[in-house]
């Protein structure tokens, strides 16, 4: 049998008694890195005096290895207690699992997936946003033309978006959102669940000026819910690059953005 278990994705107490149940019984554990779960282990020995079963094998399974892995399975493979877990939350959001559930129900494999937590959910819920509709879209590709469509995406989708982003192009995000949307309103959580969890909540050009250049640490993006564009609707951006004179410019991106003519004219001034 196979079980997808999520883990805490900062505050240990956030694991589940169910968790540590199957962590403890698993024949085999299947680690997104095997130093992160063995980490897990050992505190959960020392913290909860968690008795392990003695021999169990960890096999790495990463994004990179995930369907090298699965090509070379066996239904046999899993006569075994099989325990599939994540670094940090829930196995298949934004982190390998999906592939190996696809194969359970390909082979008529018994599976269980254990809820817990997830930075998606967490961030989703503290940003107040009351379109409760949500699109989740994980990393944007780091540039080129498929992160301007992904951003775009992002932006006029009609719903709640929730994008995770690195500590490196945290700031890239922000001033992307700050050209394409200035006014639209979102919502920053970093760290979650841990000591130095922070929320933010504004427009891209507030969160830039509350950072002031500190990035650091783990990053949910949630993005209020927009008017709904086609995939190829033009961009404030593709406006800008136009030689049209400010007053035509600012005229056609409050087509798009619903933003006050003369206040969208006087920032392209400022621009």
């Amino acid at each position: 049998m196979l079980s997808l278990v999520p883990t805490p994705i900062g505050n240990i107490g956030d694991i589940s008694l169910r968790s540590i149940t199957l962590l403890s019984e698993a024949d085999i554990l299947l680690c997104e890195d095997t130093r992160v779960t063995k980490k897990l282990i050992h505190i959960l020995k020392e913290r909860y005096n968690t008795i392990f079963k003695e021999d169990q094998e960890f096999i790495s399974l990463h994004s990179h290895n995930e369907k090298d892995f699965i090509e070379k399975l066996s239904p046999d493979f899993f006569e075994l207690n099989v325990v599939y877990a994540s670094d940090a939350g829930m196995p298949g959001v934004s982190d390998p699992g999906q592939a190996l559930v696809a194969y359970c129900l390909k082979n008529n494999v018994e599976f269980d997936i254990l809820p817990g937590a997830n930075a998606v959910l967490t961030a989703f819920v503290a940003s107040g946003f009351e379109e409760t509709q949500m699109l989740f879209l994980g990393f944007l590709d780091h540039k080129g033309s498929s992160r301007s469509a992904g951003l775009l995406r992002a932006l006029h989708n009609g719903f709640t978006t929730v994008l995770y982003e690195s500590p490196h192009r945290l700031e890239k995000l922000l001033l992307e959102i700050q050209t394409e949307e200035p006014t639209r309103e979102i919502f920053l959580a970093k760290e979650l669940t841990k000591k130095y969890q922070k929320y933010l909540k504004g427009t891209a050009t507030q969160a830039l000026a509350n950072l002031d250049g500190n990035f650091r640490g783990e990053w949910v993006v949630v993005i209020s819910a927009g008017e709904s564009q086609t995939e190829s609707a033009i961009s404030q951006k593709d406006i800008l690059a136009l030689d049209l004179p400010k007053k035509v410019q600012a005229k056609l991106i409050c087509k798009i953005t619903g933003e006050n003519t003369k206040v969208c004219y006087n920032r392209l001034l400022e621009l």
